[in-house]
């Protein structure tokens, strides 16, 4: 479920999958496969992802709706 709020929160950021993955520390490739649902993102990134975003694990997750 955290996968739609991932894309939402990067477009709403106007940023690119290019500048998450180096923000990450990876290639682009592998976040797009992390928003796609292909791989599961590891907990060491979500909380790296809820840091760039100002926003809390439980939204990232998609277990509650508000930032």
């Amino acid at each position: 479920m955290y996968l739609k709020w991932l894309k939402d929160l990067r477009e709403d950021n106007d940023y690119t999958q290019e500048y998450i993955a180096k923000y990450l520390n990876m290639k682009q490739q592998q976040y797009s496969r992390y928003e796609t649902g292909e791989y599961e993102i590891p907990l060491n990134c979500l909380i790296k992802l809820a840091k760039l975003y100002n926003v809390s694990l439980d939204y990232i997750v998609g277990l509650c709706d508000k930032k």
